[in-house]
């Protein structure tokens, strides 16, 4: 049953990266593009791991894998968030609702 529960974990969170790549690819401008990879590739991250965690039973390793699952939960919102402040900063406006790039100045 565990391992039912892991292997179910751990295919979510692949699918979230997957889909996370082909927002990467189809939105328009980069705060799109990096609200689509930071959300679901966090996600299937945590997923991921949480996975492991759960193959990995009561060890060592299952500790370890706590502690990667909390600094992914830590590091990646932050990342994001500075390179979209960065990208504000270095003059990148966002696309309004209904706009295209083609159309703004």
């Amino acid at each position: 049953m565990a391992e039912n529960i892991a292997y179910a974990l751990i295919f979510a969170g692949a699918a979230f990266c997957l889909i996370g790549a082909i927002g990467v690819l189809r939105f328009p401008d980069v705060f799109a593009r990096m609200h689509s990879s930071g959300i679901t590739d966090t996600l299937g991250a945590l997923l991921v791991v949480s996975g492991l965690i759960v193959l990995a039973g009561f060890s060592l390793a299952a500790v370890k894998l706590l502690f990667i699952l909390a600094f992914l939960g830590m590091t990646s919102p932050t990342s994001t968030h500075a390179l979209a402040k960065a990208a504000l900063q270095g003059g990148e406006k966002p696309l309004l609702t209904g706009e295209s790039r083609e159309s703004s100045p």
